[in-house]
């Protein structure tokens, strides 16, 4: 029986579902009620759905959703509404609580859904209502799920015990299920030739609405009590497949099934899941039923429609009732001939997109390819896999790299549906969708890149408003490293609008009415609730980036309190880097920040009074530790540096305390190492003091693993110590020495922090240096440019000729005239 089903959904011409409900008679080509099977998101299902009701022609149509939807039907045949959207459900007091309900173009229910609106027929959700699945449901950790109702419905996908698509595939022989239901349902065109290359249902000259072909009485419904015969042998020999909660729902839907029949009479249409269709049609009785709904909890919901995306109908995005192919289904469905030929013409733009040479000859042969692989494969048409195949093949030249780009963009998709303004939503995401379109910042489902000039208005506010939506956690934008430019006024944005954010924003609803209200009323929560020292200085950063000027007041006091209690020289150096970027932004976006810089000046001196005791005693983590808090501190107080630092003579105090840490020998050597390189780069330590410490630190009296590290502080990185090294030779003649004269049982300890030292120079600068260490050091007295060849691309000795004819040059860059003495010259 199943077998028969699995080869020819046709062939089951006036099949009956097996036995009948407590109310009447089941689906047949006969008579009502129509009981239509479908797999979700399914093309050939879609197509089906649409032929059924075309013959059928019910008095009402009852969708498996939720019922609380049935209000927001008619938004179904707005314009503006385009498909992939979603019904979202979502909990009043708990709005991370919440399902989806998708549906593309080719899914049965927006098919259904579209054609009942056409012709004025009613429509009604007749699953679960969601006040009781999300009551039933627990939040995921990491958000909200997708539909349970869809999630359950697809028994095949997701339940351990049986999967009914695969055992109708394999009792047909076949050992892939998807190539098995492609074959018998997504390559079938009803009213066609069964191939896929006949005409639809749909075609412009089908047979009026009402009537049947001649010869073909009920055609259109027989793969329907076909397949819903195949799935009551299959729920007889595995139950319910794994899954209590289905006998509730079924409950519930026979229910309502009862309620429209009793209205309306058996000309009642149902489009559901094909695992339900046995359940609907058994004898039960209405008592029995209820019993199955008493006591189950409810919560108070509210449902929408929002967007929905093609890459979130795919299995891979951890959907249950998800396809491998939403795009390729989209195609199928949306191509009434050729759709082989139309395939790979797009294939082919895609591919001529991105640079590859593909050629007509190109599509003509892989169309001819994909053919024959479909007749030696004994397929009624070339499905995705002889597509892949032969686009791998012809196209890509064997090569999974562009095959790659095209599964991602094409097979899979980028679709993003679109939702009329009429659509109930919660305040904070028309206020929302208002900033999106004044700022001209549109949702998409593909991540592109956003670069914004702070110094120009709408830049400015669309990264005010990305960093609001950040602290309100709706990460629709996530800052990167700019390219062009290290400038404050710069900032790059990777941009990707996922369906989710929908619910984030729902949440986020409780904290305001408008994106402003919201951020500052969560950054105010945040920090009277936050207890470290960098969380508070952290989130006074963000209200800065994010202009929340009310907010300031809140998270200043909070970060004086934290300021003042902590005493760990550690917190306080992690602290003020956010601080000084903080004040600095201030300029930048014409931000009042006067309240950071009492704050910014305390950090800064109890950092001087305590950093020194602080660098002792410390084991090599924690002396690595502190030597990035000691560069970090060394920035920012390079950015309080601006002639109006917080408190007179801060840079000085910062000098005086890397002196301490450079001269102290109780201090961990990566520390003294860092702090002299730091006074040297500042011109803030003569070279030859440089060279005086860095002698003593590399006598032999010092342990080999001391000297070492502070090799590693004074050079180490990439912080341009290589270059150094190769402009002083006194310092590397040091360097050479000390290596030189460690003992060979000490060797190889000091050998692994070397080779990190001077494995992060550039080939060219190791290169060099090895040449200088070669060549040997300079005579005593000598200057390299008089007394020593030139080495590794550096030239003989100052000209000065060449360079005073660079100035003229930089006078014009820097758009300063010379002065007359100097044009003189």
């Amino acid at each position: 029986m199943t077998r028969g089903v699995g080869m020819s959904g046709a062939a089951v011409t006036g099949a009956r579902v097996a036995g009948r409900t407590a109310t009447g008679p089941v689906a047949g080509p006969a008579g009502g009620p129509w009981l239509l099977g479908v797999r979700h998101h399914g093309p050939g299902s879609a197509r089906a759905v649409l032929a059924a009701l075309r013959e059928a022609r019910p008095a009402v149509v009852l969708i498996e959703g939720p019922p609380e939807g049935d209000a927001l039907v008619p938004l179904a045949a707005d314009p503006r509404m385009r498909p992939p959207v979603a019904l979202l459900a979502h909990a009043v007091d708990d709005p991370g609580r919440a399902s989806f309900w998708p549906m593309a173009a080719f899914s049965p229910e927006w098919v259904a859904i579209r054609w009942a609106l056409d012709h004025d027929i009613p429509v009604r959700f007749i699953d679960l209502p969601a006040a009781h699945s999300l009551a039933l449901k627990e939040p995921a950790p990491d958000g909200p799920g997708e539909g349970p109702e869809h999630a359950q419905e697809e028994r095949e996908e997701v339940t351990p015990v049986v999967d009914p698509i695969r055992v109708l595939a394999e009792t047909a022989g076949y050992d892939d299920p998807e190539r098995w239901w492609e074959d018998v349902v997504e390559h079938r065109s009803p009213g066609g030739d069964g191939t896929g290359h006949g005409r639809t249902a749909d075609d412009g000259d089908a047979p009026p609405e009402g009537a049947r072909p001649e010869g073909t009485p009920g055609d259109a419904l027989a793969p329907f009590a076909a397949l819903a015969e195949a799935m009551s042998a299959l729920r007889e020999a595995y139950g319910d497949g794994g899954q209590p909660r289905d006998a509730v729902r079924e409950a519930y839907m026979r229910i309502q099934l009862r309620a429209a029949r009793k209205e309306f009479g058996d000309d009642v249409a149902v489009v559901c899941g094909a695992w339900h269709v046995p359940a609907l049609a058994a004898r039960t009785t209405l008592a029995a039923d209820r019993a199955l709904l008493k006591g189950l909890p409810k919560v108070k919901t509210d449902l929408t429609w929002v967007p929905w995306t093609h890459r979130r109908l795919a299995r891979q995005s951890g959907y249950g009732a998800g396809i491998d192919s939403p795009g390729w289904y989209g195609h199928l469905f949306e191509a009434a001939d050729r759709p082989i030929e139309r395939w790979m013409t797009k294939v082919a733009g895609l591919l001529r997109g991105e640079g590859r040479f593909v050629s007509t000859a190109h599509v003509i042969e892989a169309v001819r390819l994909a053919e024959t692989l479909a007749a030696l494969r004994g397929r009624p048409l070339a499905g995705l896999g002889e597509t892949t195949d032969a686009v791998r093949a012809v196209m890509c030249e064997g090569s999974d790299v562009p095959l790659a780009l095209v599964r991602d963009r094409l097979t899979v998709g980028e679709s993003l549906g679109e939702v009329p303004d009429t659509a109930p939503a919660v305040p904070l995401q028309r206020d929302l969708t208002r900033s999106q379109r004044t700022l001209r910042l549109k949702p998409e489902a593909s991540e592109r890149e956003l670069d914004l000039d702070l110094r120009k208005e709408t830049d400015a506010a669309r990264s005010r408003l990305l960093h609001r939506l950040r602290l309100l956690d709706v990460g629709w934008g996530d800052p990167v490293a700019g390219r062009g430019s290290t400038g404050t006024f710069r900032e790059s944005w990777r941009l990707s609008w996922e369906p989710e954010l929908h619910v984030r924003v729902a949440e986020a609803g409780v904290w305001g009415t408008t994106v402003l209200t919201a951020a500052t009323a969560k950054a105010g929560s945040q920090a009277v609730a936050a207890t470290a020292l960098a969380e508070v200085t952290a989130l006074a950063e963000h209200c800065l980036l994010a202009e929340l000027p009310d907010a300031l007041p809140v998270v200043m006091k909070a970060l004086a309190d934290r300021a003042a209690l902590d005493a760990d020289v550690g917190h306080l150096a992690d602290a003020l880097p956010a601080l000084a970027r903080s004040l600095r932004y201030g300029d930048v976006r014409s931000t009042d920040t006067g309240a950071l810089t009492e704050v910014a000046a305390g950090l800064a001196e109890r950092i001087c009074v305590g950093l020194p005791p602080a660098c002792t005693g410390l084991d090599p983590d924690g002396a690595e530790a502190l030597r990035g808090q000691v560069e970090a501190v060394h920035g920012a107080i390079g950015l309080l540096d601006t002639g109006a630092e917080p408190g007179p003579g801060l840079r000085e105090r910062w000098d005086a305390v890397l002196h301490k840490l450079a001269s102290r020998d109780t201090v961990a050597g990566i520390i003294r190492g860092r702090a002299t390189r730091l006074l040297l780069d500042e011109g803030r330590l003569p070279e030859d003091e440089a060279a005086r410490l860095m002698g003593l630190a590399l006598s032999p009296g010092t342990p080999p693993a001391d000297a070492a590290a502070w090799i590693e502080g004074f050079v180490g990185g990439t912080s341009g110590g290589g270059m150094l090294l190769i402009h002083d030779e006194r310092l590397l003649g040091l360097v050479d020495a000390w290596l030189t004269g460690v003992p060979a049982d000490l060797f190889t300890d000091v050998l692994p922090l070397l080779r990190r030292t001077f494995s992060a120079y550039e080939p060219g600068v190791r290169r060099t240096l090895g040449e200088l260490v070669r060549r040997g050091p300079v005579p005593e007295g000598a200057r390299r440019d008089d007394a020593v060849p030139a080495t590794g691309g550096f030239g003989p000795g100052l000209d000065r000729a060449r360079a005073d004819a660079v100035e003229p040059v930089l006078h014009l860059l820097l758009g300063r005239p010379p002065e007359p003495a100097e044009a003189a010259v």
